[in-house]
């Protein structure tokens, strides 16, 4: 079986946010291992538009361009890690929008979430998952959230992202091992069923 690829999805697209520092902390994580190729793959890349078509790509193809690449670069992936914001209890409008034109690159593949804010990102982690289920995805149990002290901290000015890190690298051996594993399942199932149906 080919090494398995995961994309580390960078949530937000607001010029001043703070994702992209978590987002490249994970990314040299998981490329420090050798048993996964890891991209890291940035919203900002893909400016799609509010998703306004008559279904989602479930039930017929994507005719905007935007949403076409942004099908084809999910669909490289074995498994995601989320990167993401919380804005008003929930995930920011620019992943969801995202999620929403893609439906079948998600299809039975693997997902960790790293969630920030004043609460770790919790409830926005909490929506994920229940969208992951939804996109017929398995979301991993482990999950990071940045928030408490450490999280006002940075947004104060008091301590800088790589001050704090070290705080949460603890928990990145957890949440990659669990990745992982799943998206080695998935795959292998996957895998399985493409070679069922070519020799039949």
């Amino acid at each position: 079986m080919s090494k398995p690829k995961i994309a580390v999805i960078i949530g937000s697209i607001r010029p001043n946010r703070f994702g992209d520092k978590p987002s490249n902390w994970i990314f040299n994580h998981a490329k420090a291992r050798t048993d996964i190729d890891v991209e890291l793959v940035d919203l900002k890349d893909y400016p799609l538009p509010l998703f306004d078509a008559p279904a989602s790509d479930a039930w017929m193809p994507a005719t905007d361009p935007t949403a076409i690449a942004w099908q084809k670069k999910l669909a490289e992936f074995d498994g995601y890690i989320f990167v993401t914001a919380e804005y008003n209890r929930s995930v920011p409008g620019a992943l969801k929008n995202a999620i929403d034109h893609a439906y079948t690159p998600f299809i039975r593949k693997s997902a960790a979430f790293i969630g920030y804010g004043s609460v770790g990102g919790a409830r926005a982690v909490e929506h994920l998952r229940n969208i992951a289920v939804e996109l017929q995805m398995v979301p991993t149990r482990q999950g990071i959230h940045i928030g408490g002290s450490e999280f006002m901290q940075i947004m104060f000015g008091q301590k800088t992202w790589e001050e704090t890190a070290p705080v949460f690298d603890q928990f990145v051996p957890d949440v990659l091992e669990n990745l992982v594993w799943w998206t080695n399942a998935t795959k292998a199932a996957r895998d399985e069923d493409a070679q069922r149906k070519a020799a039949e």
